[in-house]
This record gives structure tokens, sequence and C-alpha cells, in this order.
């Protein structure tokens, strides 16, 4: 097979890990504060620390002449192309992203985003969750996004509300028992809408 066919194939996967994590259509990306923060460091990072120090080692590498078996500049190459891969990323994430600071929440008796909510579910469980933006999820540590269907279920609940989740298993009832905002956190000021 001729390399230049497996290079295409290479370089089309490499522009489908480009897209962001699809959002459903017509919806912003909402961020906590932190959250954007915490992209914002990882692209620096990549951009001022890691990315240089790769380019120097492939330069390296390539000045010691033949490149086809030296596993410096081949592995530098690879690890060139997934750094540059996940700048791209993160610089469309951050350029979609639309920062919403959980801790100036005025409706703290409903679940909105950021909110974290105490509930029990139909066998009568007791679980936490917090409602957190699509590139912050982690679920097993109870961050979840907002578009995940247990949170689209707990959005705009009160206390006491008994909601309807759609389970693989089949529907089940979800009793919202708290809902908790964060307090005191402050937007940085780069994030803070223009007056």
């Amino acid at each position: 097979m001729n390399k230049a066919f497996v290079k295409e194939s290479e370089a089309d996967d490499d522009e489908a890990d480009d897209l962001p994590a699809p959002l459903p259509a017509g919806v912003k990306n909402y961020i906590s504060p932190a959250g954007y923060q915490r992209l914002r460091s990882e692209l620096l990072h990549l951009i001022d620390v890691e990315r240089p120090e790769v380019v120097k080692t492939v330069s390296w590498a390539a000045s010691n002449g033949d490149r086809s078996e030296n596993g410096d500049y081949i592995y530098g190459k690879r690890r060139l192309r997934e750094i540059d891969r996940r700048i791209r990323f993160l610089t469309q994430r951050l350029d979609l992203a639309q920062v919403v600071d959980a801790s100036t929440q005025e409706n703290v008796d409903q679940v909105f985003f950021g909110a974290r909510v105490v509930y029990e579910d139909g066998k009568g469980t007791v679980r936490s969750l917090s409602i957190v933006g699509v590139d912050e999820a982690e679920p097993l540590a109870g961050k979840v996004s907002w578009v995940a269907p247990i949170a689209r279920a707990l959005l705009k609940a009160r206390v006491g509300d008994v909601v309807t989740l759609q389970t693989p298993q089949g529907r089940e009832d979800i009793t919202v028992l708290e809902i908790h905002y964060p307090q005191g956190a402050e937007m940085p000021a780069e994030l803070r809408p223009a007056p």
C-alpha cells in the first residue's frame, strides 16, 4: 500500500477529533468560571510549555539525520500533532463557552446550571450530583452535564418536587431533597461581562 494513502487516513482521523463534543441544536456551551479557567490554563500550558519543548526535541532529533528510524523524531511529530489537535479543540470550546457564575443565582430554590442537587431515586437511594458544563462533566465524581437526561429532568425543579426520569430500565420518579449553590465564588475579571 502506498504511504500517501496511509497518511491521508491518519489526517482524516486527526480532523475528526477536532470537532467539539456535540451539543443539542441551538444551545450554548455553558461552563462555570472554574471550568473555564481550567480549560484556559490547559491551553496556555500547551502553548507556552509543552509545545515548545516538543518542537525543541523534534528539531534536535531531525538534526540527527535519518528520520525514518529515529524514535525521538517519530514520537515527537506524533506528540506535536496531538498537542496541536488539543489546542484547536480547546480554542474552539473556549470560543463557544458562555461562562455562568452559579454563585450569583437569585432563584436558589430552583435547580439551574451550577446547582448541587440531593435527590432520592425510585429505589429510596439518596444521591447527590452537580450540574456542570459539557466540558466539566465527571459522572464518577458526581458532576453531570446540564444536557444529561437526569440534569434535564431536574432543571427548574424545587425541593419536594417529584420529577420523572426516563432510563433504559423505564420511567423512574426521583424526589428533590436539597438544592445548593456555591457561595462566595468570585468570577475572574476577564470573564465578567462588559458593563
